[in-house]
């Protein structure tokens, strides 16, 4: 008996089984966050050292996905830090900080 030519599978239809992953093993992908690209000026030091410290990272091997997601971290933990104290380090850096009178 011929098969139906019209009886076809829509490899465009979202399914919960990715071939690949299926026939690697992988793990399943995790459930993508909405991103949203964002601009700032940064001076060249704190640029430079960002760079710099990125590609130790990965040079070292630390679970480092990639700049965005490094630099995502390091502002979560800032906006850690002047959530709970007052008394914050990042305040201490900000111009009228304890740090920066004291250099005046």
């Amino acid at each position: 008996m011929a098969r139906d030519p019209k009886n076809r599978p829509d490899f465009f239809e979202p399914s919960p089984l990715d071939p690949i992953q299926s026939a690697t093993g992988g793990a399943p992908p995790e459930i993508a966050v909405p991103k949203k690209k964002a601009g700032f000026y940064l001076s060249i030091d704190v640029l430079e050292r960002f760079e710099r410290k990125f590609y130790e990272l990965k040079l070292a091997g630390a679970p480092v996905g990639n700049k965005s997601s490094l630099l995502e971290a390091a502002l979560k933990f800032a906006l850690d830090d002047l959530d709970r104290d007052p008394q914050s380090r990042v305040l201490d850096h900000q111009p009228g900080g304890p740090r920066n009178r004291a250099r005046s």
